[in-house]
């Protein structure tokens, strides 16, 4: 018995990187996954490599009606939904002045409006399914600011706090709402930065599946008691400097 097995759960952004990462912990966990993307050859690959347990359907997260249909999709498929996976994002980087209006509008459609439908469109069937689990996908970005990445930040601290705003609303009903909040992973999207720039006290960047296993912990029933919580994934990035960085000895003698 795995430790989401037979539930079914929607992940977003899920063709490849970390959503990819998710999505074939949580087959081999039992669940049955929804994959959706704008990627439509990735996506349909993952499907396909993972069998009758998933599903992939084109999707807009910044569309209300792409949001539907892929709802639609997870109970026509599999019966119920009772996960959600908020995955996707983007990110561009630009000194604020010089920030398009244009860069800032699809960051948030993206990475906050697309949370927002998110919820609101998973809700009524994961109801209908007795409850169940919603995992937002934020960063440390949403916990600290970072020059040049202004939507990026703007979006994932709003998704940090929608998730609050959701837990509270969603509790009575039995669902959960969380966010988790990883640091710089290994992924496509990160190959070219170089993990000794950041002084990370772990001192690496995490792989996919280290986040993935978080999500799987909150979509389980093994975090039954959590709702509105952050769970912070980044090798000890925003809790200080580590010591091999830290100011000489002498300095406090």
């Amino acid at each position: 018995m795995g430790r989401v097995n037979e539930k079914v759960i929607l992940v977003t952004g899920a063709a490849r990187g970390m959503g990819a990462a998710h999505a074939r912990l949580l087959v081999s966990e039992g669940a049955r996954v929804v994959v959706t993307d704008i990627l439509d050859e990735d996506g349909e690959a993952l499907a396909s490599e993972l069998g009758n347990a998933a599903i992939y359907v084109h999707q807009d997260v910044s569309e209300p009606k792409s949001w539907a249909m892929a709802v639609a999709a997870a109970e026509s498929k599999f019966g119920a939904l009772q996960g959600l996976v908020n995955n996707a994002g983007v990110a561009s980087m630009a000194p604020i002045e010089q920030f398009s209006l244009d860069q800032w509008n699809r960051t948030l459609a993206v990475n906050l409006t697309g949370v927002f439908l998110g919820i609101r469109a998973a809700l009524p069937a994961i109801r209908r399914a007795g409850g169940g689990s919603i995992v937002n996908v934020s960063s440390i970005e949403g916990l600290r600011g970072s020059p040049g990445l202004h939507a990026y930040v703007a979006s994932k601290f709003g998704v940090r706090g929608v998730t609050k705003s959701a837990a509270l609303e969603c509790a009575a009903s039995g669902v959960r709402v969380n966010s988790v909040h990883p640091g710089l992973v290994a992924t496509t999207m990160t190959e070219r930065l170089d993990p000794a720039l950041f002084p990370i006290p772990l001192g690496r960047a995490a792989q996919p599946i280290e986040v993935s296993q978080a999500i799987a912990f909150l979509l389980s029933d093994e975090s039954s008691y959590m709702t509105g919580a952050e769970i912070v994934l980044d090798g000890g990035l925003t809790i200080g400097v580590p010591h091999q960085h830290a100011a000489p000895e002498h300095m406090f003698s």
